[in-house]
């Protein structure tokens, strides 16, 4: 397995308000990656995509041996996780006037037994690539998306609608959230692509997909530059989990 993480504050904000956290493969006894995409203030978007994340994962870490390893209870673990993080950060922007109006996305991902354990909140995306298929597992929690389900709108459309950032759910925003689980297989040459929205509103599906197959060696830098390229209107976060088999150069060992 090979993890490819990298955040960029992009071309246009003054801070990057993107966080993420990634197992060491060598050192972790969990497989976790968790992605957050900050919004509101001028800091509180920063302290929102932190606490999502430092939180959610304390959560899982803390709890995953305790927790029974089917497929419902795990899925459980990270809905908890998730509805943990929500609620202390919305209590820290109660205490603080300057943080009021700060909320995050998340996506936490927990690979256990071949399979991928998604929590999702927000409109920053888990795809999965198998067999040349990139596929969107996670649903944005968007008012576009919303459109394009109802059948007002078209994909198209909604790819440049004026109204295509407005969240319809988000950490931080009430008291109870209720995040997406799902669970999917994870095999031998799958990809995972964990990124926040600074990627998928610069670059189109196909797009990723290409870049991901033809810059085998550092797609992160890649997906990044590109979307810097057309403009980085946002802070660019991607987590790439590879699960393929690693070799190891024995002449660089020595």
């Amino acid at each position: 397995m090979r993890i490819l993480a990298k955040s960029d504050i992009g071309k246009a904000r003054e801070m990057n308000q993107d966080s993420y956290y990634v197992s060491d493969l060598e050192k972790d006894e969990l497989k976790l990656y968790i992605l957050a995409d900050g919004m509101g203030g001028y800091k509180g978007g920063e302290v929102a995509s932190s606490l999502a994340v430092t939180n959610s994962k304390n959560y899982i870490v803390n709890n995953f041996k305790k927790t029974k390893k089917d497929r419902e209870s795990i899925l459980k673990l990270i809905k908890d996780a998730i509805e943990y993080a929500n609620m202390l950060i919305y209590e820290k922007a109660k205490e603080d006037p300057e943080l009021q109006d700060m909320g995050t996305t998340i996506d936490v991902c927990l690979l256990y037994n071949n399979k991928v354990f998604i929590g999702h909140v927000g409109d920053s995306r888990v795809y999965r690539i198998r067999k040349n298929i990139m596929r969107k597992l996670t649903t944005d929690h968007s008012y576009v998306e919303k459109l394009v389900r109802e059948g007002t709108i078209t994909k198209e459309e909604a790819y440049n609608h004026p109204k295509k950032n407005m969240l319809m759910k988000a950490l931080g925003c009430g008291t109870l959230v209720e995040p997406d689980v799902i669970c999917k297989g994870f095999l031998k040459d799958d990809i995972l692509l964990m990124c926040s929205d600074g990627l998928t509103n610069m670059l189109r599906e196909t797009e990723i997909y290409n870049l991901l197959l033809t810059n085998p060696e550092n797609p992160e830098d890649a997906l990044i530059k590109n979307a810097n390229d057309l403009g980085g209107y946002d802070n660019i976060t991607t987590i790439i989990i590879d699960n393929i088999d690693v070799q190891v150069d024995e002449t660089k060992e020595r």
